[in-house]
């Protein structure tokens, strides 16, 4: 394989197995923040035992996806040492807020979180928690400002061959990363959810003890969970109609449309020749993709057959169509399991409301099951993403294969590649094993709350 292949299937690796870890990072820190917030205003240890719960599953999941990501940045400068020469002066300085503002905020006040119980005043160490959490969603925000700049570059001008920032306002109100932030941010409040509603479920379904705290975290990640995944539903949909003018490419192999369409249908099923360029088989349904994206049914979608023609004439000769078939069912993926959560936290939510939990016993050993749905649905997200930009590494000014390092040999990056890969398997087995170890564990009734002072005769 050549360099290029390699350096791609490298960043690929790490980034989606990175983001495993980020959604419920984001998600979970508020849910945690959530609980403990309950206990400091009501004083119930129940509460606190849910806390203690998933705050502790929370640092397991905080741990593994921090070691992840340092791993990402140093491939800009062994592996895209060119993409970090052209686009340095404006990806590193959200880059470096992300470090010095938002992973210190939330990395300095974990640790007073979890040395500070029973040391610090309940508000004061419920403070601590909700300054986690908004570290974690500041991190994820300056993340996607970067990554933002790449899908829809603003606030710049070219001085030299490089891409230099002279709009900081502008890069930090792009409206792509208004549009992505709330995707992602909503993709964690689902992926939480689904997380505490499976785990909840199944010590429900074993009648674990304390039942009332199983309950407890199985309504709040119910109503969680729902709220998660209809939003991030409205914010992919306004992230779709607004890529039919900033990425048409993107949202044409989405669908894999070739020729234009109006009124334009939506596919439900398409089997392309992406060689010869030209649809084999479909069935759509008539009107419906001019519907979702403009809101009538009349609008036009554009094939990919002339956006490519108008790319050429812009941008010169060259390929601009991207894998079509990853950026199709990546897409469709996304989307059914996104409906599937949607579904089941609708029908949890059922339950509470008609208050028949206790009753659905046998259904509820099938919950554990669905915690892998939010993490299929991120990863499909962000192939299509990421794949649907191509070939640019930033859109229309420099393309992926003009960013690769010059002196990096296929031998070194493929040595690396299968380092990481070890490595990441290894880290992965070790992040399910305490997981799945401390899920099934559970909350332990039979232990004094820490603050609770024994009588002598309890004592003895």
């Amino acid at each position: 394989m050549d360099p290029l292949s390699l350096a791609r299937w490298q960043f690929a690796l790490t980034t989606v197995y990175h983001f495993f870890f980020v959604p419920l990072t984001l998600g979970l820190s508020i849910l945690v923040a959530v609980m403990e917030t309950l206990y400091v205003r009501t004083g119930d240890e129940v509460y606190k035992k849910m806390t203690k719960f998933w705050g502790k599953l929370f640092l397991i999941n905080f741990a593994v996806g921090v070691v992840t990501g340092l791993v990402q940045e140093f491939q800009f400068g062994m592996n895209w040492s060119e993409y970090s020469r052209f686009v340095g002066d404006i990806f590193g300085a959200p880059l470096a807020i992300e470090a010095l503002l938002a992973f210190f905020l939330e990395s300095t006040f974990l640790g007073i979180w979890i040395f500070g119980w029973d040391k610090l005043p309940k508000a004061l160490h419920a403070g601590t928690i909700w300054l986690v959490a908004l570290g974690s969603n500041l991190s994820a925000f300056w993340i996607l400002t970067a990554n933002s700049f790449m899908q829809s570059p603003v606030g710049y001008v070219l001085n030299g061959g490089r891409a230099e920032m002279n709009d900081f306002g502008a890069l930090v109100t792009n409206p792509y990363v208004w549009l992505q932030f709330p995707h992602v941010f909503f993709s964690g409040v689902t992926t939480a959810g689904f997380f505490v509603l499976g785990i909840s479920a199944f010590h429900l379904w074993k009648e674990s003890r304390p039942r009332e705290a199983w309950q407890r975290s199985f309504r709040m990640a119910a109503v969680y969970a729902l709220v998660g995944a209809a939003l991030v539903g409205l914010a992919g949909h306004t992230q779709m109609q607004k890529m039919l003018v900033n990425q048409p490419m993107k949202l044409a192999a989405a669908e894999a449309l070739w020729e234009t369409e109006q009124p334009a249908a939506l596919s439900l099923i398409t089997i392309s020749d992406e060689t010869n360029r030209q649809e084999v088989f479909a069935i759509k349904l008539p009107y419906v993709m001019s519907l979702l994206t403009c809101n009538n049914l009349t609008c036009e979608i554009r094939g990919i057959n002339d956006i490519q023609a108008e790319y050429e004439q812009t941008y010169g000769p060259g390929n601009y169509v991207p894998s079509v078939a990853i950026s199709y069912w990546s897409f469709r993926g996304m989307v059914t399991f996104g409906m599937a959560m949607g579904l089941i936290a609708l029908l949890a939510v059922f339950w509470i409301w008609r208050k028949t939990l206790d009753k659905q016993k046998r259904f509820l050993r099938l919950f554990p099951l669905a915690i892998p749905l939010p993490y299929l649905a991120n990863t499909g997200g962000w192939l299509m993403t990421e794949t649907g930009r191509q070939p640019w590494i930033v859109f229309g000014l420099m393309k992926t294969q003009d960013g690769l390092s010059p002196t990096v040999g296929a031998g070194t990056i493929l040595f690396s590649l299968l380092a990481f890969m070890l490595v990441y398997g290894a880290l992965m087995a070790v992040d399910i094993y305490l997981l799945a170890k401390f899920a099934r564990q559970g909350m332990d009734e039979k232990a004094p709350a820490p603050d609770k002072v024994l009588t002598p005769q309890e004592a003895a």
